[in-house]
């Protein structure tokens, strides 16, 4: 390989699903005065890129073609921009990519110094790439919206979380439990045993009648869901709700947006709120921490070489996966 070239893989249109990935040399991004040039350990796919992918964020994103996928990544500082004040080549970090520029599925990307934090020898490169969408999301949706205090203290909140053995599922259930909560979670019969031990207090299998209806087996009423799955109408999840009970939709799609317009319109006590991740340095730092004290964990559903990335993204569109998918060089 030439010195300043790397192995990527890229997309140069809409669609085409993994067959419409490309294995390419490229060259070795340079960082901006602000960016630090990483040589990536581990990165970790979400459903978004896919979705990119397939166009179903145009025209935000992405912004241009071609487009090297992937945004949660974890790796080795190389190079610094004159205006990083925080980092120096050899430090090890996790850092999330912007969407619109991405990057992750390469051996090197850049990232800004403001969305990268350090890692300590405690957390592994795949625990680490996995925690940026995935657990942000989790951790906005727990603590600007469910109302959860993770440090336990508050008063006791129901929470329902379904599809809790996907990738912000578990890291939901995670946080959740080191907050004040009794929390019910949904998921397919083979991850019952998983999610029960990542401290659901009751599991609901999603195929069986009462799993479908989302009700508590303790006949608990809701005053949150993390809705991390999909197809669930809020018919569904209305007759399971306290009377203030709101439903956190990660994934929101028109009807989504329908039903929180109506909702606010109508002085509705239950409310959908959909949620935009915002990501702040300061609580990836938080869950890197949490990783590092053993307080949550990076459920790790398959590790794929670079070589391979093909199959990490099939397996992610499948949409079947026990927690995170991770890609390494």
């Amino acid at each position: 390989m030439a010195e300043n070239l790397m192995h990527a893989i890229q997309y140069s249109s809409y669609g085409g699903g993994a067959a419409g990935l490309k294995h390419v040399e490229v060259p070795v991004p340079t960082p901006k005065k602000d960016e630090v040039l990483l040589k990536l350990e581990a990165t970790s796919l979400n459903p978004v890129d896919w979705k990119m992918q397939k166009g179903m964020l145009r025209p935000l994103f992405p912004r241009k073609f071609p487009y090297i996928p992937g945004t949660d990544v974890a790796g080795e500082v190389i190079k610094i921009g004159s205006a990083v004040k925080n980092y120096k080549a050899g430090d090890k970090v996790v850092a999330l990519l912007s969407h619109s520029s991405g990057g992750g599925l390469a051996e090197f990307a850049v990232a800004k110094e403001s969305l990268t934090v350090a890692r300590t020898p405690e957390v592994s490169a795949a625990e680490g790439a996995g925690l940026p969408v995935a657990g942000l999301t989790a951790y906005q949706a727990l603590n600007q919206f469910a109302g959860v205090k993770l440090d336990g203290s508050g008063q006791q909140v129901n929470l329902l979380i379904t599809a809790a053995s996907g990738g912000v599922g578990q890291y939901a259930l995670q946080l959740a439990k080191l907050g004040n909560t009794h929390v019910t979670a949904t998921c397919g019969a083979r991850n019952m045993d998983l999610v029960k031990s990542l401290g659901a207090d009751e599991v609901l299998d999603y195929k069986t009648p009462d799993g479908a209806a989302l009700k508590s087996p303790s006949g608990r009423k809701y005053d949150a869901v993390i809705h991390c799955a999909t197809g669930i109408p809020w018919s569904t999840f209305e007759p399971n709700l306290s009377a203030k009970g709101k439903v956190i939709d990660i994934t929101p799609d028109a009807s989504a947006v329908m039903t929180f317009v109506l909702k606010m319109l109508t002085f509705s006590n239950k409310r959908l709120v959909p949620l935009l991740m915002i990501p702040k340095r300061k609580n990836l730092d938080y869950l890197v921490k949490l990783v590092k004290e053993g307080k949550i964990k990076t459920v790790i559903d398959s590790k794929h070489l670079l070589s391979r990335a093909e199959d990490a993204w099939a397996k992610s569109i499948d949409g079947h996966a026990t927690g995170k998918i991770i890609v390494e060089p």
